[in-house]
Order: structure tokens, then sequence, then C-alpha cells
């Protein structure tokens, strides 16, 4: 008996959940054939194969924004903007090109289509939206989210996003994905459809899983440390952008000021008249370009604001996988306490206190009919705790393998994207302070010549 106890007490331990590169060939070939039994049970409706769907040749775009007014869901007059998503496709499926399709979409429905691959993709780090409301604006921006400048800057964010799932190597096969571009009637109640609500994880359970989970992965612990520590980072390095802007804007306004002096002493002098003009003129083409300046930079802030919502897509990630590996180890718990069950009938003997066994007590043994049928039950109960924990560490273990490989991917966007925001913010400050140099060097020539 104790042979025959050894192997499955093995499982009892559940160690933090490893990728499949540990498995042995048959496990991976049963994790792969598991795998695929989902992607029939669970998303075959959700997929679409080569031959019908080719997301990769067809050029998305969210050409226009929109306000709107109209009623919302209890009959509240409300305004809202609309924007139009258009998607051409480069070549269709039998050579022939075809026309451009748009439909329009509210915000709103943007952010039910990712909820809805959050749920549906758990291991993918799933591209943010952008900003429903201005965040880090400097004072001279607006806040307010029907302003047309933001307005603007969020219609980018929206194709982005839309460009993001699209060359994604998961996301952009997914059919809800597809129906979300090219079919404008019943979409909503096409995604309801799927049901995706009741498979979201609650906030309360993933807290729960997070304070009680006693084998976290080290990786996963780290990864949110980083996007805690990211999300931080860009955070204060945004801050600190809106005061710069905020200083800068002055400093150009200010030479303003030297424009309209030069400009009014000009009118009192006959010799100098011609040279303190032209200089004014430079002055005032020189403050009056700090707005274009500032309108570019937002821009910059949109790029660093996308990963600072990012950082919210690495959590969770991280947040599915303590919730895996808590059911991985309550399924354990849960098996060696029948096991021990189990044993103290077949022994007679009790580990540990129980309210079935103050029964017993009370009010006696009871029958070897009746035990035997208890331990017939029990090991049933072992045998379907046993594969179903088996179960959770191959589903566990498939998680970790496609987590990591889309971690990594995200990783090199990540490094690729940000470097080149930041050569090109360099770039632009640069020729910034160029401009500011040749205003004062065409103003040194005008005061030379008076």
């Amino acid at each position: 008996m104790e042979g025959a106890r050894s192997e499955p007490e093995r499982q009892l331990q559940p160690a933090p959940l490893e990728p499949l590169g540990g498995l042995d060939a048959e496990q991976d070939a049963a994790v792969g054939e598991e795998a695929e039994g989902d992607l029939e049970e669970g998303s075959e409706d959700r997929k679409m194969t080569e031959n019908n769907f080719s997301l990769k040749k067809i050029e998305i775009s969210v050409s226009e924004a929109e306000k709107r007014s109209g009623r919302n869901a209890v009959n509240m007059q409300e305004t809202y903007t609309a924007y139009l998503v258009e998607t051409r496709s480069v070549e269709h499926i039998d050579g022939q090109s075809v026309l451009t399709d748009s439909l329009w979409r509210r915000y709103s429905e943007f952010e039910l289509l990712r909820s809805y691959l959050l749920v549906y993709y758990p291991h993918v780090v799933v591209p943010p939206l952008p900003e429903k409301r201005a965040e880090f604006v400097w004072h001279k921006l607006s806040a307010d989210n029907m302003d047309p400048d933001f307005v603007e800057r969020r219609r980018i964010g929206l194709e982005n996003f839309l460009l993001r799932v699209a060359s994604h190597p998961i996301l952009c096969r997914d059919k809800i994905f597809y129906l979300f571009l090219t079919q404008e009637s019943n979409w909503k109640e096409t995604v309801n459809e799927t049901g995706f609500q009741l498979k979201a994880d609650s906030r309360l359970k993933a807290l729960n899983a997070t304070f009680r989970v006693k084998n976290p992965d080290k990786r996963f612990t780290e990864l949110k440390h980083y996007s805690d520590e990211l999300q931080s980072v860009i955070s204060h390095l945004l801050r600190v952008r809106a005061r710069v802007a905020d200083r800068l804007y002055g400093v150009y306004k200010v030479h303003g000021n030297y424009g309209r002096v030069f400009s009014e002493w000009s009118a009192i002098e006959k010799e100098m008249g011609d040279g303190l003009q032209s200089a004014g003129h430079h002055m005032d083409v020189y403050a009056s370009s700090i707005d274009d300046i500032l309108e570019d930079e937002e821009h910059y802030a949109d790029q660093l604001k996308e990963y600072l919502f990012y950082a919210e897509a690495l959590r969770a990630v991280c947040r599915k996988h303590e919730l895996m590996q808590y059911d991985l180890e309550m399924a354990a718990q849960d098996l060696a306490s029948k096991k021990q069950q189990c044993e103290e009938l077949a022994t007679g003997t009790v580990r540990t206190f129980s309210l079935k066994g103050m029964t017993t007590k009370l009010f006696g043994q009871e029958t070897p009919e009746q035990k035997e049928a208890r331990i017939k039950v029990l090991e049933e109960q072992i045998n379907e705790g046993e594969q179903q924990l088996k179960s959770k560490n191959l589903e566990g273990r498939e998680f970790v393998k496609n987590a990591w490989a889309d971690i990594e991917r995200f990783k090199e966007q990540k490094n690729r994207d940000l470097k080149e925001a930041l050569i090109s913010y360099a770039v632009m400050q640069i020729s910034m302070c160029k401009k500011g140099i040749q205003v004062w060097t065409n103003a040194k020539e005008c005061f030379s010549k008076m």
C-alpha cells in the first residue's frame, strides 16, 4: 500500500507551474491533444482558418470621428463620439481587389471587444485602449473628453489598438474581432452570445488567490513587480514632461513680448526702425511655433501612455496565473484530505480531530458494509481528483508556455517601440533648439544692420 501511495503523493505538493519544456514526450503529446480538444470544444467558433480569413492582407484605419447625440440604455439623452472604422482588402482570396468597407463604432464597443479578448485569451498581453479621459495634461491642454484635439488623439490611439490586434499572431484570427471590423448590426449581441461575461474571473477571487497561493512562480512575481515599476516610471516621466511643457510654453510666449516691444520701439526710431521691426517679427514667429511643438509632443506622450496601460495588461496575465496556481493547490489539498480519510477508514485510526470522529465515538462504529461503501466512494473521488489534478497541471503548464512566448514577443515590441519613440523625441527637441538658435541668429543679424 505504501508503494501504491508514493506516486500520487508526489502530485500532492504542487510546485509553481512550469513550462512544458520539462515534460516528457508522452506528457507533451497529452497536452497537445488536450489543447486541441479545448480548441475544438471552446474556440472553434471563435477562430477562422487560413482559407477564409486573410486579415494580414487587410488595411485597417479609424479615419474619422463624429460627435453624435442619442439615448442610452436607460433612455436618457447623451452625447458621444463615434469612430469610422474602414477596412480595405489589399488582395482578395481569388486575387481580385475589393472596395473599402466601413462602419461606425463607439468607444464602448472597443471596450467590449477588449474585455472579450481578455477573457478568451488570458495568456496574451492584450493591447490596451487609449485613455477615455485625458491624463497627465499640461494646463493649456483641455481635459474635456469631447475636445477636438483629444478626440483626434484618441482616434489615432483606437486605430493603433486595432492594428496591434490585427498584427498579433493569435488575436488576429479571432472571429469576433473580424466581425467587429465587418459587421455593424447585431455585433454586440454576437459578442454577448459567447457568454464571455460568465467566464470572467471575479476581482474578489483574483485578490483571494493573490494572498492565499502558497507556491507562487517567481517569474510571474518578478513580472508583476516589473509592471508596477514600469507604470511608476512612465507615470513620473509623463508628469515631468507636463511640467516642462508648462514652463516651455511660458518661455516661448515671453518671446512674443519681445516681438511686441521691438515693434513698438521701431515706431519711434528712424535709423534703427527696420532692424527692430525685423527682429520683432522673428520673435513673433518663434513665440507662435510653441503650439505646433507641444501638439507634436502630445503624440510622443501618447506612445508612452500606451505602455503605461500595457502594465495593467501584464498584471492581468499574472493574476490569471495566480488563479490557476491557487486552483491547483486547492485541488491537491482536497485530494490529500480524501486520501487521509480513506486511509483512516481502512486502518481504523484517526490522525486528526474531526466531527466524523466525534460522531463515531458518541454513536458507535460503522458496520463493515457501511465502511466498505464509504471507502469505495472515497476511492472513486480520489481517482477523479487525481485526474483533475493532472488535468490542471497540464493546463497550467500549457498556460505558462503560451504566456511566456507572448511576453517575450511583447518585450521585443516594447523595446523597439520605446527606443524609436525616445529617439524621435530627442531629435524633435534638438530640432526645436536649433530653431531657437536660428531665431536669435537672425535677430543678431537684424541688430548688426542697424
